[in-house]
């Protein structure tokens, strides 16, 4: 069998280790605080959140200094109560205009600590009512907002993280299938989509599923590992939930030769968790997850099995991989 692809970057949301810190932790404390996990060499920074105390210099030698890369920047609307009725969807175009100066300054950011990411989370992008938005407009907003974005600076990339509501009860961009219509609106070559992996799960999409899609009529640009129940954005331990679904995300990313980064949007802080130990048990389910996917990429009897659609033997080959369960003659795995 393939040995695993070279190990990714590992990044994970920084505002989880500031659980068990006293006050308000500073944005050195939470870059400290990750980089004190083993195989944790990544970070996304929040714009403007994590830049108010900090110029992009001052965030780049901080990484530095604690021998991690920027992974990219994601913007960050909530916080900031004049973008609660949308931030490119907003009904007043001083406010949409604001959305967007706001985000090319974080672009500005982005070139300047010399990352190339940026990612675009529109959660509250959408409506909540029958009647309460103008859906040909809200569409026209967004689709010219992410094409106006992507001119800005056409060295950087620009990622849509779809999310299917909250805070909106209805999001514009809910699924995969929306999320790649709207860019091939926008048609700009420095585009492409986050996928976050428990955000599919409520989407009611499978994961792989997505993985091909957006690779094929788009580009993957990030993935956000997680899991979760399916009925919200639990934020839950990579594998807890749904190992199995987890590894064909994982074989669909090498069969379509991702490489990006690998950032864990979990939520230790919603259930007491120390902030490192999870993050130590992603990257150990993750690393444990991705050598069972590199058994099975090009594997013959799973690919057989899927040809002809025969999943008592596909699932025979996957629970032979995952679980190191004997074959029908009794050969442990390998």
């Amino acid at each position: 069998m393939p040995a695993a692809a070279a190990r990714p970057r590992y990044a994970a949301r920084l505002n989880a280790f500031a659980v068990g810190l006293h006050g308000r932790p500073t944005v050195a404390e939470l870059i400290a605080r990750a980089a004190s996990v083993a195989g944790m060499d990544a970070a996304d920074l929040n714009y403007p959140d994590h830049f108010a105390s900090h110029r992009p210099a001052a965030l780049a030698a901080l990484l530095a200094d604690h021998g991690m890369a920027l992974n990219g920047v994601a913007m960050r609307y909530y916080t900031d109560p004049g973008f609660r009725l949308g931030a490119f969807t907003n009904p007043d175009r001083a406010v949409r205009q604001a959305a967007l100066d706001l985000t090319r300054r974080g672009l500005d950011a982005l070139a300047e600590m010399g990352g190339r990411l940026m990612t675009l989370w529109l959660g509250q992008d959408g409506v909540d009512y029958a009647f309460q938005g103008d859906y040909r407009r809200m569409w026209e907003d967004t689709v010219a907002a992410i094409a106006e974005l992507a001119d800005h600076n056409p060295a950087l990339d620009v990622a849509i993280e779809y999310k299917p509501n909250e805070p909106r009860a209805y999001a514009l961009l809910p699924d995969v299938g929306t999320t790649l219509l709207a860019l091939g609106e926008v048609r700009r070559a420095n585009t492409g989509v986050t996928l976050d992996f428990a955000h599919l799960l409520y989407a009611d999409e499978i994961p792989a599923r997505s993985a091909a899609l957006v690779a094929r009529h788009a580009r993957l640009l990030g993935v956000h590992l997680n899991d979760g129940y399916g009925k919200r954005d639990d934020g839950l331990m990579v594998g807890s939930v749904h190992p199995v679904q987890t590894v064909e995300l994982l074989v669909e990313l090498e069969r379509t030769r991702y490489r990006g980064a690998i950032y864990f949007d979990t939520f230790p802080d919603h259930g007491g968790l120390d902030p490192c130990a999870e993050a130590a048990t992603n990257i150990a389910m993750t690393e444990r997850l991705r050598t069972v996917a590199a058994r099975l990429v090009g594997h013959p009897d799973l690919a057989a099995a899927i040809a002809r659609q025969d999943a008592t033997a596909s699932l025979a080959v996957v629970a032979r991989a995952l679980y190191r369960a004997p074959d029908e003659r009794g050969r442990p795995a390998p």
